[in-house]
């Protein structure tokens, strides 16, 4: 299945990455400070995988991680 904004999303992907390492957490410490399971976090970040996330993962993703939303997205 391909998403209209694919490629969107797997750049969040990689800026939840590249944000979360500069932080020294774990995908399983992140998922569990936002709330939400390791294999959504997982897939999240993953490269190869185009996951859908809502605004409300977003903005807690981006509170954690002491940055921007717009860090995230750009």
């Amino acid at each position: 299945m391909t998403l209209k904004y694919g490629d969107f999303y797997k750049k969040i992907g990689a800026n939840i990455s590249k944000y979360r390492k500069l932080k020294n957490l774990k995908q399983e410490d992140l998922a569990n400070m936002v709330g939400i399971s390791y294999s959504y976090m997982t897939q999240i970040e993953a490269p190869n995988v185009v996951k859908k996330m809502s605004l409300e993962v977003l903005l807690d993703i981006a509170n954690v991680l002491e940055v921007d939303i717009k860090d995230l997205i750009l």
